[in-house]
């Protein structure tokens, strides 16, 4: 029997955060990781391209997460634009006076740098390859049963963490149910060249099919994420380069010059998932595990760390106070900080998506009418800018840090 003070199960980006976020705070902690951690390899770490709030790369820069061996491509200018509407937002960092909105930076490389970051945590408990297999609820403490290759090994906690994505375990043996709508879509994600350099800009192209984003990723490359119709997507997905680029184009137009290169294409289904509760006797959940919100925007990860990095300043607080890491009330605070950012970004992504889809002429018009009003007025355009650099509403403290 291990015994901590924290479990975390899922060792995929959030629950790697988490850990590295809990570092030296006083706390045993254990990361239970489905796959043995290998650079590289972690199943969790795919072929998607990030687009990272400014609040994410603050906070990971913090964390000792980003360093050389991570370059992430700098987020200076934003264009948003739907295929046959007038008028389009365009946003430049440094005209509004603020640092990068963000960065971009694959997936297998945040990943990566996580793996090297928990490295170096100097009492983590590692376990891997491990799968949560039961859970028994105590007054004091959750026992959970993990299965190993070389057999079961039981772990003692007084705060179990769920981190472990769309298809929780962790969520499920709580007894926690969720909301959840299908998209009908699934997005289409690769990389490929572009004739102009994207010089820092990324694009968001709304369409009738679904939405289109180009992501920089240095020199001319860039990160393509493509949404389409479920039911084609394979087929769309298995083109030729010519036929794949040649439907790029229609959809996403000529800004970047002509196309080529075309890297490997994956899709992924698009659906909404977001619990009932996030928080349980002991045990709490944060990223996919709590919500999985459409890609629009690229809120997914950030959404997540933002919880894992609340959780982590309300532990840290209750070690300073000498109290229980898994206290009832602890956990309502938890649940009380995330309410609103969880609720405004999920219900942001999926208004969004179905206000940008439709074709029909009041709604193309006040659409238009909008994003022409939007790119115009400089403070609304500014506050804009900030909420999607991940600044508002209760902020972490490592967010801030610069």
């Amino acid at each position: 029997m291990i015994d901590v003070d924290v479990l975390i199960v899922g060792g995929g980006l959030v629950g790697a955060s988490l850990a590295i976020a809990l570092d030296g705070a006083g706390l045993r902690v254990a990361l239970a990781e489905a796959a043995a951690p290998r650079v590289d390899e972690q199943p969790s770490y795919d072929e998607r391209n990030l687009a990272l709030a400014r609040a994410s790369v603050n906070a990971l820069e913090a964390l000792g997460v980003l360093d050389a061996k991570a370059p992430a491509t700098p987020i200076r200018r934003i264009h948003v634009s739907r295929r046959g509407d007038f008028g389009a937002v365009r946003l430049d960092a440094a005209a509004l006076g603020l640092p990068p909105f963000g960065a971009v930076l694959p997936a297998r490389e945040l990943g990566n740098a996580l793996l090297r970051r928990l490295d170096r945590c100097a009492s983590l408990v590692r376990i891997a390859p491990a799968q949560a297999r039961s859970l028994a609820t105590h007054d004091d403490a959750i026992e959970v049963e993990l299965q190993m290759p070389d057999g079961a090994q039981r772990v003692r906690t007084r705060l179990l963490v769920g981190a472990d994505g769309t298809n929780s375990f962790v969520r499920a043996s709580l007894g926690i149910g969720t909301a959840q709508h299908d998209y009908a879509q699934s997005a289409i994600v690769t990389t490929l060249t572009a004739e102009r350099a994207l010089d820092g800009t990324a694009y968001e192209r709304f369409t009738d099919s679904g939405p289109v984003a180009l992501l920089p990723l240095g020199e001319r490359r860039a990160g393509l994420v493509l949404s389409v119709p479920t039911d084609e997507a394979q087929a769309i997905a298995a083109l030729d380069d010519a036929a794949f680029l040649a439907f790029v184009h229609e959809r996403f137009g000529w800004r970047a010059g002509r196309f080529s290169r075309p890297g490997r294409r994956k899709p992924y289904p698009l659906a909404r998932m977001l619990a009932e509760r996030i928080v349980a006797p002991r045990s709490v959940l944060v990223g996919n595990a709590a919500q999985t919100v459409h890609p629009l925007g690229a809120q997914g990860f950030n959404l997540g760390l933002r919880d894992a990095l609340t959780l982590a300043e309300l532990l840290r607080e209750a070690v300073a106070a000498n109290a229980d890491p898994g206290s009832a009330g602890l956990l309502a605070r938890h649940a009380e900080r995330r309410g609103a950012d969880r609720e405004a970004t999920a219900s942001f992504s999926d208004d969004l998506v179905r206000l940008t889809a439709s074709d029909a002429l009041p709604l193309k018009l006040a659409r238009s009418l909008g994003f022409h009003a939007l790119d115009r007025i400089a403070p609304l355009k500014r506050r804009f800018a900030l909420r999607g650099m991940g600044f508002r509403g209760d902020v972490s403290a490592w967010a801030l840090s610069k």
